[in-house]
């Protein structure tokens, strides 16, 4: 049967996934360098994602890697889309990612303000879905065609699935920052981390990967 899972879903060590006052130039708000990703940049997948040669292999990558495997649709929260807030009064923003998007299959985005379907190169069409949670999950699994669907984030959104009880795999990269104040992933969620036990906890040079999975999946 096929699952929703996180994967590569970076908090700091006082558990924020984002710092406050996001804008285009800081998409995960003020966050101190090297900024919580830097792990996922330096590897081998993260150059190639970014369109660059090198890259490190190893563990980190291999994480990275496995965050694509089996994968058919996507799912995130409008504030993970852009920075825009409200109606959608600029048509011209499509994502942080530029015309070829690294996804390559359907991206559901959440949002209260519709919006028409955007077809990028690559294969990637972000659909934006007013219809709440579950909706946007059955538009994913449909178009995944029988492949796993992956939320992407944002924090809040992760939450919102959380709660109720849908997320089957959890894949946290702990980096080794504090952040201090901004969106903690685990905020609002009293209860839930009792439905979750922690299968695999391993340490690269840079980061901690925590691999929860639901203790009923």
């Amino acid at each position: 049967m096929p699952k929703l899972r996180v994967h590569n879903f970076t908090i700091s060590l006082d558990g924020y996934a984002a710092g406050l006052g996001q804008t285009l130039e800081r998409p995960f708000g003020a966050v101190p360098d090297p900024g919580l990703h830097e792990w996922m940049f330096a590897t081998r997948f993260g150059r190639e994602m970014m369109g660059e040669d090198g890259g490190g292999e190893g563990l980190d990558n291999d994480y990275a890697v496995a965050g694509d495997v089996g994968i058919g649709a996507t799912i995130m929260g409008r504030n993970m889309f852009g920075p825009i807030r409200g109606a959608w009064d600029d048509d011209d923003w499509k994502g942080w990612w530029g015309d070829e998007p690294p996804y390559h299959h359907p991206v559901f985005v959440l949002t209260h303000h519709p919006r028409a379907p955007i077809a990028m190169q690559g294969g990637t069409t972000f659909r934006f879905v007013d219809g709440g949670i579950e909706s946007a999950l059955a538009q994913a699994f449909d178009a995944a065609g029988g492949e796993d669907v992956r939320i992407g984030g944002g924090a809040a959104t992760i939450q919102q699935y959380l709660r109720a009880g849908l997320i089957d795999d959890l894949h946290l990269v702990i980096s080794p920052l504090l952040i201090g104040a901004g969106v903690r992933l685990f905020d609002h969620t009293d209860g839930v981390p009792d439905g979750y036990t922690c299968v695999e906890l391993v340490c690269s040079p840079a980061v901690v990967h925590a691999h929860l999975a639901r203790i009923d999946s």
